[in-house]
């Protein structure tokens, strides 16, 4: 359970930089943290149960394509997160395309390895 608050911190922290540099992405709620802790809440939940079934899914298609299907996974499960959020409780991250989800998983996960490795998850 510790370890699952502790992404849940390190992906909140790498939403709201992600939220800041991007003009794609655009939170839902008042204060916007409660979108961000929200959106992260469901990117958390998800990386822990989806998505290692959809990488393993797409597995040949990812290897034929040389990794890029890769960022479609990235972008599906965003934009899961994203509508679980905004659909169950009303607040989250509105993301506005796949290119904006690309860039934002991208920043995402950068900001989670600098932010883990400080905090020595």
């Amino acid at each position: 359970m510790r370890q699952f608050l502790t992404q849940w911190l390190i992906l909140t922290v790498a939403a709201a930089v992600m939220v800041v540099l991007l003009p794609g992405m655009t939170t839902v709620g008042e204060p916007p943290i409660l979108g961000i802790a929200v959106f992260s809440l469901f990117m958390a939940l998800i990386n822990a149960s989806v998505k290692p079934v959809m990488q393993l899914v797409s597995l040949p298609i990812t290897i034929l394509t040389f990794g890029i299907f890769y960022l479609v996974v990235n972008w599906l499960c965003m934009r899961l997160a994203s509508w679980f959020a905004l659909s169950l409780f009303g607040v989250g991250v509105y993301v506005h395309g796949f290119l904006w989800a690309t860039i934002g998983s991208i920043i995402m996960a950068i900001v989670s390895g600098i932010v883990g490795s400080i905090i020595g998850d």
